[in-house]
């Protein structure tokens, strides 16, 4: 016991050490996790030993992120991504089988253990990408989305592939081993994932419901581990990888009323133990390996990096993605993943692959997982600003309207509204954007739109910003938003100016530069959300839409004076004050005024009762 605490206490120690400062270098949380492994382990400062007994216990990170993504993975949302998921996860699984075998046997080894590395090789690190991904924000990107169906792709081949295994495997291995038929072993893994597949169907969503009526929280956090930890033992005890178990259930409760409270419970679970299973893989690489055939394994590493890469980018550019996010794609999904330790252990133990090479494929995959942060880090920090300066340096496209009245700069999700409404009553409108593949994009929907910086005075001459009657500001860049204000005050002091403001701090600088009319992006819609609550609760719509219309006037004019008082936080506090509790006066007025049904209006245009 005390080890185990011992143990514990260290790996505590190097996460809470090393991953702050590989955070602040923006080098991102794994790489930190993983360097913290490999300072701990045995073939640097020792501090641990083997880690066996804290990598069982870390996997279960990897189990219940499979279960969270199982989860969030409804059959109706599998059907509507089924072209990225089936179409390029399984282009690329086929591709690298394919490749990564070719080029096995073209060194001379036999075909059936080719097959079995290039399955191995094929794998990726959800637990990596997905955390990487999400840290630097771009999980939303093409590139993103795109890795994150590979990745989906991968986990649902690991059934089929775990099943081929022992299929591949030499009648004389098999005997040598006392290992079962292969078409056993196959019909076991099938029975396997049936079992978990049914009993999810029929019995979980019962129990569940059962658990629920408890109304004992903890107990339904008992029950979602109760379940993890069962479906691993079971998967375990037939020779199968708990993840995929796991992976299976979340599938299959995706469906259920309790997708979410699961995840809730899980979620705090999965990302401690998701760190500890980086770091066991940091202390887990076998150094000594290494150092005994160093010029093998930086080859297989390279190989496998190289290969990959070269096959995910081909594959992004097949399927239409932008080269920017093809070369985000295959910097993502170049490593080795979770799964291919399995199926080296699986692929051994049923004589498919000798035990030497399981050994130099698992420190292979190790070490091309340690690369995965590394190639991500060098695709965000040298790589894509390329394609940003190159975007940059791209000329503005010829701007055929010079005599509409309005100009609109940005075409986002906040101005395209603007200009639709504005075109759909006949208002003519040019429309600049800096966004080149929104450009391209609203070009296909038949939304006209010219790729340019609105700041290039140049630029705004040839838009007719001389004889345009307004100038709408609708970017979000706050900066480069209050840098357009300046340029268009300065050079075209005539045109009137209307801006979108992301937030409460950016409307005070925007009322600071002197712009009359400042619009909140957030404020309408917050508005129009609290209505719909106010009645949700019993407030007659009359009421709510009062409430709602003197909040904003209070809440506009609150604005335009607290912009004066930047700077001075004294001013600044006893403004705010004041206009909540003036606030809290007219709301409550208003209420009497309508209660006696008499209202006047007061000199500041608000509703009051009658004296």
């Amino acid at each position: 016991m005390g080890d185990t605490f011992s143990q514990a206490f260290i790996y505590l120690l190097a996460a809470v050490v090393l991953v702050p400062i590989a955070k602040r270098l923006g080098l991102g949380s794994v790489l930190g996790y993983l360097l913290a492994g490999v300072a701990i382990g045995p073939f640097c400062l020792r501090l641990v030993g083997e880690n066996g007994g804290v990598m069982h216990v870390a996997e279960f990170g990897v189990v219940m992120m499979l279960f969270v993504i199982g989860l969030e993975l409804r059959p109706a949302r599998l059907w509507e991504l089924r072209g990225p998921i089936f179409g390029l996860g399984g282009a690329q699984v086929a591709g690298t089988v394919a490749l990564a075998a070719a080029v096995a046997v073209a060194l001379g080894v036999q075909w059936s253990s080719a097959v079995a590395i290039g399955c191995i090789v094929a794998m990726s690190s959800t637990a990596i990408v997905l955390q990487s991904l999400g840290e630097k924000g771009q999980m939303k990107t093409p590139g993103g989305q795109a890795s994150f169906a590979v990745l989906l792709f991968q986990d649902i081949a690991v059934i089929p592939i775990l099943a081929l295994l022992p299929l591949l495997a030499p009648t004389k291995a098999i005997t040598a081993v006392g290992a079962q038929p292969a078409w056993q072993q196959a019909l076991l893994v099938l029975t396997a994932v049936a079992a978990v597949v049914l009993a999810g169907r029929f019995l979980l969503r019962p129990f569940f419901r059962y658990i629920a009526g408890t109304r004992l929280r903890e107990m339904f956090t008992a029950t979602a581990l109760l379940l993890v930890v069962g479906i691993a033992l079971l998967m375990q005890m037939v020779g199968l990888s708990p993840a995929l178990g796991t992976f299976l259930a979340g599938v299959v409760l995706a469906d259920s009323e309790y997708r979410h409270q699961l995840e809730t419970d899980i979620e705090p679970f999965k990302g401690l133990l998701l760190g500890l299973f980086f770091i066991s893989v940091g202390a887990g690489i076998d150094f000594g390996l290494i150092a005994r055939e160093p010029g093998t394994i930086a080859l297989l590493v390279a190989g496998v990096l190289v290969l990959k890469f070269l096959l995910l980018l081909g594959l992004g550019r097949l399927f239409k993605l932008e080269f920017s996010q093809s070369l985000l794609f295959a910097f993502a999904l170049a490593q080795g993943g979770e799964f291919a330790f399995v199926l080296c252990s699986f692929a051994e133990r049923n004589g498919v692959i000798a035990g030497e090479v399981a050994g130099l494929f698992v420190a292979t995959v190790a070490v091309s997982m340690a690369c995965a942060p590394v190639l991500l880090t060098i695709n965000d920090k040298l790589v894509q600003p390329l394609f940003a300066q190159r975007e940059k340096e791209r000329e503005p496209d010829v701007i055929d309207e010079h005599d509409s009245p309005v100009i609109l700069a940005g075409f986002g999700r906040f101005g395209h509204i603007v200009g639709r409404l504005l075109r759909a009553n006949g208002l003519a409108t040019t429309v600049l954007d800096h966004d080149s593949d929104q450009v391209e994009t609203l070009r296909r929907f038949g939304l006209k739109s010219y790729y340019g910086d609105a700041t290039r005075v140049d630029l705004l001459r040839i838009a007719g910003a001389e004889n345009a009657r307004l100038f709408i500001i609708a970017i979000d860049d706050e900066a480069k938003a209050l840098e357009l204000v300046k340029i268009v005050r300065e050079h075209f002091p005539k045109l009137q100016i209307m801006a979108r403001a992301t937030s409460r701090q950016h409307a005070y600088e925007l009322y600071r530069l002197g712009v009359p009319d400042v619009f909140r992006e957030t404020a309408g819609s917050a508005r129009e959300l609290s209505i719909a609550a106010m009645q949700a609760l019993g407030l007659s719509r009359e009421r709510a839409q009062r409430a709602a219309r003197i909040f904003r006037d209070h809440d506009e004019a609150s604005v335009r004076e607290m912009a004066t008082f930047i700077g001075d936080e004294e001013a600044y506090a006893s403004s705010a004050r004041r206009h909540i509790s003036n606030l809290e006066r007219a709301l409550e007025s208003d209420i009497a005024a309508m209660e006696q049904n008499t209202f006047v209006i007061s000199s500041d245009g608000f509703f009051r009762a009658a004296e």
